[in-house]
């Protein structure tokens, strides 16, 4: 059987380095998002560098994520351009 996990990219950052914005990837098995990017990564590889560099923020299933973060057969992963300037949710909001 094979399970299918549905990759949004949000972001004109993003969009412009993959080329989309929705993605819907196979998988064989229960995987990580670093792992289910780097098996794809003819489609998904320019995200890891974003990831990298704090530039990314992850949800899985609306839940904030991280790339060590399960992903599953009809799991919906979320990948969102945020700059270093932005409010990354660990601080209090500038005012």
């Amino acid at each position: 059987m094979i399970d299918m996990v549905t990759v949004l990219v949000f972001g004109r950052t993003l969009q412009e380095a993959v080329g989309e914005n929705e993605f819907s990837i196979e998988t064989s098995e229960v995987t990580t998002v670093r792992k289910l990017i780097e098996a794809n990564a003819d489609q998904l590889g320019p995200l890891l560098r974003f990831i990298a560099s704090r530039e990314a923020l992850i949800t899985v299933n609306k839940k904030v994520g991280t790339e060590d973060t399960v992903v599953k057969n009809g799991d919906t992963v979320k990948v969102s351009f945020q700059s270093n300037n932005a409010y990354d949710g660990t601080r209090d909001i500038p005012m």
